[in-house]
């Protein structure tokens, strides 16, 4: 790694994907003055075109987007290799499902790749940092970065940077936080960009047709079948496998009647799946672990309020904060929320600030806490 001392302040690598956001974010610093150097990652999954051209990302067409809108700005241009890396992030996902979890990959992608392996291409170039589209703000506050929400709350992506090293956040341009989405679409076409009308990206990149379940098939991943219960052990009917399952889930799930029930405890050790009523589906209280921080130091207390958001598209809870003495954090929620799933993202906030987060652990139901046996997963 380069000396910060050695770094060029005016040079970025700017993440560039094939779409609209990544391309208009180099547009905009090219315009700033800045030095850039566009990166796109190769994640070596190999998806029909036809089918990837939907709505996901990091295709061979949108390789030949970034690289002629690179060309079309006069910046350099590498199309890096991070197999390895995105395979890491597949194995993770294929095997917080085989254990129950609910993956984040996106989370885990801003982590270990964009904001990660991609900083390390900038210290090569001598770069002073990394810049993507991403839609949130940053700003330096004492030397340290105060994330915030992205001004279109629409598009707001700070949640999925929950936990991003600080040091390389401290490193992290975002031009379009302070953005709404249609003004960027329309500077896009000002520009004469190739991606103004490009469709977003919206899935997992290695999950294109949004489907999990034909990726864990594709994989061959060992499923766990067994009886599908409610919450005092009745047995409902039968399963292929808990991997098919998720927490909240309420369709899918083969079982009909006249009350709606949802998914509320995943067991592939026994391959049991726990159904239950829009009651029996709030919890009251989860466990995070691997904390990280960002910007923000945890009271002397050891214990804070703040607003906790558990899942991407959910309203932040009123929660208040704990840090246990193994370093996890208990949170306690004001009101019981729906759909809390381990494996997931938990992100602190003070308002629009983001604090920090970690993964989600152990949680416990709002009935279970009455005294119903069984909750915890």
């Amino acid at each position: 790694m380069q000396a910060p001392d050695s770094r060029n302040p005016q040079k970025l690598v700017v993440a560039m994907s094939g779409g609209v956001d990544s391309t208009v974010t180099a547009w905009m610093l090219q315009r700033e003055g800045k030095e850039l150097v566009g990166l796109f990652m190769r994640n070596g999954v190999k998806v029909d075109e036809a089918e990837s051209s939907k709505k996901a990302c990091c295709s061979v067409s949108d390789a030949r987007d970034a690289r002629m809108v690179a060309a079309k700005l006069g910046i350099p241009f590498h199309a890096v290799d991070l197999k390895r890396e995105f395979r890491e992030i597949i194995d993770y996902f294929l095997k917080s499902y085989s254990e129950g979890r609910t993956p984040n990959p996106c989370a885990v992608c801003n982590r270990d790749l964009k904001l990660d392996a991609l900083m390390r291409f900038a210290d090569e170039f001598g770069c002073e940092g990394v810049a993507t589209g991403h839609y949130a703000r940053i700003a330096l506050v004492d030397g340290r970065p105060h994330v915030r929400r992205g001004v279109d709350h629409t598009k707001d992506q700070s949640y999925q940077l929950f936990c991003v090293a600080e040091e390389n956040l401290a490193r992290t341009h975002l031009p379009l936080g302070g953005m709404q989405k249609s003004a960027v679409r329309a500077l896009a076409g000002e520009a004469g960009l190739r991606t103004a009308t490009k469709r977003d990206s919206q899935e997992i990149c290695f999950v294109p047709s949004n489907d999990y379940r034909k990726l864990l098939e594709e994989e061959g991943v060992e499923l766990h079948p067994g009886e599908i219960v409610d919450t005092s052990g009745k047995r409902l009917g039968t399963h292929e496998g808990t991997e098919h399952f998720t927490i909240g889930q309420r369709r899918g799930h083969g079982i009909g009647g006249g009350t709606p029930l949802y998914v509320v405890e995943v067991h592939p050790e026994d391959g049991r799946v726990v159904l239950g009523t829009g009651d029996e589906a709030h919890f009251v209280e989860m466990r995070v672990d691997e904390l990280n921080w960002i910007g923000f130091d945890v009271p002397e207390s050891g214990e804070f309020r703040a607003r906790v958001q558990f899942r991407y598209h959910c309203t932040p809870a009123l929660s208040t904060i704990g840090i246990e003495s193994d370093g996890s954090a208990t949170v306690r929620f004001d009101e019981p929320q729906s759909a809390v799933a381990s494996g997931q993202g938990a992100a602190f906030y003070d308002e629009d600030r983001l604090l920090g987060g970690g993964w989600i652990g152990a949680t416990e139901r709002a009935l279970a806490a009455a005294g119903e046996a069984g909750a915890d997963h």
